[in-house]
């Protein structure tokens, strides 16, 4: 399975984006809305005790970073994760194992490996842990294609396989769109992103269906209560609204690979796969996060795909077109380290296929400045951030870089 793994998993995230229309789209784009695009002075963080402060904007002319290889010979690494108390980098390997990285090196034994499903966008495909470290949460595909959530108990450096709790199964109906990030957020829920169920086009209506988990970003309580191995907290946005998946957070999106929370502010970043012609990247604050609807399938990006005319629909922060050698988005974090000043507060991600390291800054949840930084990861497939909020990011070739200041 690895083997072929190896010789398929160039089109990972390729077969996310693909259709059958032909673009000729020209540049990197900011989305046509009537939110302003302008260059602020100022940006809001929300420190720790909830206590907001203005801070300088970073000046994205002032970033100079490069690559420092931290991790070599994995196999199709495609998240990273850290656990509480130890700085070594935890690595989702696409195959199916879950693996210790150490000094570049793999150390000891696999933290966890599971039996999954071999397709282009298929396997193992995200993983976090709880904050105090002791729980391991995971999203992969099983061999018949379909979606698992499971929690585990850690016992040292690997997962209790005993422990083991299926908190979410999900019915895939095609073999792409299975998302795969699974993420605790900072209110300690968890949160769960699957792709739209697959083919093209979006042909069950899934992104703006309440009534399905496809095609969603979901908050749930992982701990188990009464008969249900999770709950619904109460604050979800259609927990009362009839024919509406309880556990739905935000909806109309193709196929989030990789949102991620901002530290300083709880805001959320996500990388949203397109279709034909359009990548993009949402943001919202984190007050303003709940029920947010994206507009897949209805539009792509900002342009209309599939009817349009969505009253409530949130358009994305930035977007990028496949006439640049983009492809499929792979979201990332804001950079809140100390390593590189100048960086602290800008989001930083990248496309599969173009590679470039990018840097976004926002102001009053428009785009302030956009910036490729000069450094460049082939087939990028994920981003991690340490306890200190280091940024890593990961090749599908089999290498892991930590982002340094040049």
């Amino acid at each position: 399975m690895r083997r072929a793994l190896a010789l398929i998993l160039p089109l990972v995230l390729l077969a996310s984006c693909s259709g059958d229309d032909d673009s000729d789209d020209t540049s990197n784009t900011t989305p046509e809305t009537d939110a302003p695009t302008t260059t602020a002075d100022e940006s809001t963080d929300t420190t720790g005790g909830g206590e907001t402060t203005t801070t300088q904007a970073p000046d994205l002319n002032a970033v100079a970073v490069t690559l420092t290889e931290v991790g070599s010979g994995l196999d199709s690494p495609i998240d990273i994760a850290f656990r509480e108390g130890d700085a070594r980098m935890y690595v989702v390997q696409q195959g199916g194992s879950i693996v210790i990285v150490e000094n570049s090196s793999v150390v000891g034994d696999p933290v966890l490996e599971v039996e999954v499903s071999g397709g282009n966008e298929q396997g193992l495909l995200g993983m976090d842990f709880s904050n105090d470290g002791d729980l391991l949460y995971v999203n992969y595909t099983d061999p018949n294609g379909n979606t698992h959530v499971d929690e585990y108990a850690m016992n040292g450096d690997v997962a209790d396989v005993e422990s083991k709790r299926e908190l979410l199964f999900v019915d895939q109906p095609f073999a792409n769109h299975n998302g795969g990030e699974v993420r605790i957020g900072p209110d300690e829920m968890l949160y769960i992103g699957l792709g739209d169920g697959g083919a093209g086009g979006d042909p069950l209506n899934s992104g703006q269906s309440l009534d399905t988990l496809l095609g969603k970003i979901l908050r749930i309580d992982p701990r188990a209560a009464g008969d249900g191995e999770y709950s619904i907290p109460d604050d979800n946005p259609f927990v009362e609204r009839v024919n509406a998946a309880p556990e739905v957070w935000m909806y109309g999106l193709r196929n989030p690979w990789r949102f991620s929370f901002d530290r300083a502010t709880d805001d959320v970043w996500i990388g949203d796969v397109g279709q034909d012609a359009y990548e993009e990247i949402d943001f919202t604050t984190a007050d303003e996060a709940a029920g947010s609807n994206w507009g897949w399938n209805a539009f792509e990006g900002t342009h209309t795909f599939n009817g349009g005319e969505l009253p409530d629909m949130r358009a994305p922060i930035f977007e990028m077109t496949h006439a640049d050698e983009n492809c499929s988005v792979t979201g990332g974090y804001v950079y809140r380290g100390d390593a590189i000043p100048a960086m602290r507060g800008v989001y930083v991600f990248a496309d599969y296929c173009r590679g470039q390291l990018t840097g976004l800054v926002q102001s009053n949840g428009a785009l302030a400045a956009n910036r490729e930084l000069g450094v460049q990861v082939d087939e990028v497939t994920s981003f991690g951030e340490d306890a200190d909020g280091e940024l890593y990011v990961s090749s599908r070739g089999g290498s892991i870089f930590r982002i340094d200041p040049a």
